[in-house]
C-alpha cells in the first residue's frame, strides 16, 4: 500500500506500477550530478567527467541496498572499483606489446577484467565471504565498464593523471552515495519531489562561476599572498 504522506506525483507513479525506490532514485539523479558539478566547478576535483561518478554512486547504492548495510556498499563497491583499476592497468601493460588497434585491445582488456572479477567472486564464495560473492550483476558491470575510461585516460594523459582521476572519482562517488542514502533527504524527496528543480538554479550559478576553485587557492597560494 502506498504511504498516504508521500507526494501525489510519486503516489501516481507508484499506482501506475513504478516502484517507489525507482522513482526516488530517478529524482536523486539531478542531486547527484549537481554534487559532482559542485566539486568540479567550486572545489576543483575533476574525476572522470559527470557520468562515471554518477553511475558508480548508484552502483554503490545497489550494493548497499542488497547487503542491507550502508557501509558494506562502500566496502564492497570500493573493493571492486580498486580491483578493476589494478587489473585494467596490468592488462593494458600486457597488451601493449601486441600493437593492436584501440577497440580490439579494449575488448580484450575488458574480457580479462571480467574473468578476473569472476575469479575473485568465486574465491570470496570459497572462503565464505558471501557478501562480496553475492553482489548483483548491475554494479559489477558498471565497475567493469569503468576500465575503458581509465585506460583511455592512461593513453591520453598518462598513468599518474589516470590514477588521480580514479581517486577523485571514488571520493566524489562515496560522498554522493552517503547523500542519496541519507534518510532525511529521501523523506524530503518523497514528500516534496519538486525541490529537485532547485538543482537547475544551482547549476545556473555553477555555470556562471568565474572565481578560483578551492584547490587553486592551494596551488597558487604563493602568488595570491604576493
Amino acid at each position: 500500500m502506498v504511504n498516504q504522506e508521500i507526494s501525489s506525483l510519486i503516489k501516481m507513479a507508484v499506482n501506475y506500477g513504478v516502484p517507489i525506490e525507482t522513482v526516488v532514485l530517478i529524482l536523486m539523479l539531478p542531486i547527484v550530478v549537481t554534487v559532482i558539478t559542485f566539486f568540479r566547478q567550486i572545489v576543483g576535483i575533476k574525476a572522470f567527467g559527470i557520468y562515471t561518478p554518477a553511475m558508480i554512486t548508484f552502483a554503490f547504492f545497489s550494493i548497499g541496498l542488497q547487503a542491507g548495510d550502508l557501509l558494506k556498499g562502500i566496502k564492497y563497491g570500493s573493493a571492486i572499483f580498486i580491483m578493476v583499476i589494478i587489473v585494467g592497468t596490468l592488462s593494458r601493460i600486457f597488451m601493449r606489446r601486441f600493437r593492436l588497434l584501440y577497440l580490439p585491445r579494449m575488448a580484450i582488456v575488458i574480457t580479462l577484467v571480467a574473468f578476473v572479477t569472476l575469479a575473485i567472486l568465486m574465491f570470496s564464495g570459497f572462503f565464505h565471504r558471501t557478501g562480496l560473492a553475492n553482489v548483483s550483476i548491475f554494479p559489477i558491470l558498471i565497475m567493469i565498464t569503468l576500465v575503458e575510461k581509465f585506460v583511455s585516460t592512461q593513453i591520453d594523459k598518462g598513468s599518474r593523471v589516470a590514477i588521480i582521476l580514479s581517486i577523485e572519482t571514488l571520493v566524489i562517488s562515496v560522498i554522493a552515495y552517503f547523500m542519496i542514502s541519507w534518510q532525511p533527504l529521501i523523506i524530503v524527496i518523497q514528500h516534496y519531489p519538486w525541490v529537485v528543480l532547485f538543482t537547475i538554479i544551482v547549476n545556473i550559478f555553477l555555470g556562471l562561476w568565474s572565481g578560483l576553485r578551492f584547490t587553486e587557492y592551494f596551488r597558487f597560494n604563493k602568488l595570491i599572498s604576493k
